[in-house]
């Protein structure tokens, strides 16, 4: 049966013990951790715990009954279906701190890495074909020339990398959130993964939204279980990073106290998108960033490394987008720049599409429009910057003039005079300071 969550093939859950591929020694110590760390006594409980169907559980219980780690209490609990309820032996409670002692990891099940690399191939961001009619609905608030729309809708589609340049304050970020709401499905991302026996926790309330309406109670028992809850459904991910980037956030986060990993941020954002903002702003050479990202962008698979030194794939299944202010000549080398699929000037606005924005502005901020005050800033301010616009110009000399009437205690208003106050403040004099 495929379940679905608009076009990506969902999970299925776990039916017995040897659908888990996991190592079972693994998995009844994350049993006994849960049971042991959570005061855990009823099997019910514990699959919620541990993100596993009931059966699954229970079997995971008689498991450690018959290594006499774990003993029926001998009650019923008459408020949980008259189940009976278990508790750790001492040698469960001895073994469950030496498995503490080891990792101190617990709670939901992980998913082995080769299981996920097939629920990574059903939900790739490449099988995403993005619409024209997405994409202007997403980036409805922003006026772009049609001919910018011609080059994304194809890079989106394709979900291979893409360059954003041009001048700053022209709405790069506000294209690239624009481009991740177009992707508009979701995808099953898994609350932990494992590899070699070592955990690492994938899903990150930060990064991950998760959608309200697929909420489910894994283990009720009146109902199926619609997907393996192991995994949260989620909107496709977006991770934004911008000047605070440095190639280690690219590594296995190890945490020694522990013993678990955390996955990086590229592997966080499976499935959706990593935008690199302000490229050229970070510590790193920008040659250095690209160059992180060569064997993911063409093979589609990262290298991570753990605390061992041992080096392993995981899938790499991203569209990344690097936006920056500098030309793309200046900040990488020609090889760097063939591993970029698309590259895409972001320029500012013509004086047609600059009078859209600002009246576009000025409504929603309620500020009415005035003929002889635009035909100032147009005819007397603009000249003075060699009649360049950009895209936050109007947001900004409208706030301003705002902010303005405000303190002045009068209506919201538009003069050549609040233009000019407002003027001053978007650039700053070339002078020199004396000390």
């Amino acid at each position: 049966m495929n379940m679905q969550t608009t076009n990506v093939m969902a999970p299925p859950p776990p039916k017995r013990l040897e659908d888990m591929k996991l190592p079972l020694v693994m998995m009844r110590d994350i049993i006994l951790k849960t049971i042991f760390r959570k005061n855990i006594d009823m099997v019910s409980d514990l699959a919620k715990a541990v993100c596993l169907p009931i059966p699954v559980t229970q079997e995971l219980i008689d498991m450690g009954r018959t290594q006499r780690l774990i003993e029926a209490t001998g009650t019923l609990n008459a408020n949980n279906s008259n189940e009976m309820g278990y508790q750790l032996t001492d040698a469960g409670k001895a073994r469950a701190l030496d498995a503490l002692a080891q990792s101190e990891y617990f709670g939901a099940m992980p998913v082995p890495l080769d299981v996920y690399r097939e629920q990574v191939k059903r939900q790739s961001v490449r099988n995403l074909q993005v619409t024209r009619g997405q994409l202007t609905g997403a980036m409805g608030h922003l006026v772009l020339p049609d001919s910018l729309l011609d080059h994304l809708g194809p890079a989106v589609s394709a979900g291979r990398s893409i360059l954003m340049y041009g001048p700053p304050g022209n709405g790069k970020s506000s294209i690239s959130n624009g481009i991740r709401d177009a992707l508009g499905d979701r995808v099953y991302v898994p609350r932990a993964i494992e590899y070699a026996s070592q955990v690492i926790t994938v899903y990150d309330p930060i990064v991950h939204s998760a959608a309200e309406d697929e909420s489910q109670d894994p283990n009720s028992l009146r109902r199926v279980t619609r997907y393996d809850s192991r995994y949260v459904c989620c909107e496709r991910p977006t991770v934004i990073t911008g000047g605070e980037l440095s190639l280690d956030m690219l590594d296995l986060v190890y945490n020694p106290t522990a013993r678990t990993y955390q996955a990086p941020l590229q592997l966080k954002s499976t499935g959706g998108i990593f935008i690199v903002d302000d490229l050229g702003r970070q510590k790193e050479p920008p040659q250095s960033i690209v160059n992180r990202w060569i064997v993911p962008l063409e093979e589609s698979k990262d290298i991570l490394a753990l605390q061992s030194g041992e080096k392993f794939e995981v899938p790499f299944d991203t569209l990344v987008i690097f936006s920056t202010n500098f030309h793309p000549n200046k900040i990488f080398d020609q090889a760097a720049l063939r591993r970029i699929f698309f590259k895409i000037k972001i320029d500012g606005p013509d004086q047609q599409n600059f009078l859209k924005i600002f009246a576009m502005v000025a409504k929603k901020r309620g500020m009415p429009l005035d003929e002889g005050t635009l035909v100032h800033l147009l005819r007397v301010k603009y000249p003075t910057i060699d009649n360049v616009y950009a895209n936050y110009q109007p947001i900004f000399l409208i706030d301003q003039m705002i902010s303005i009437c405000e303190f002045e205690g009068i209506p919201n208003q538009m003069s050549p005079d609040l233009i000019d106050r407002a003027w001053a403040n978007m650039f700053v004099k070339e002078e020199e300071i004396v000390n």
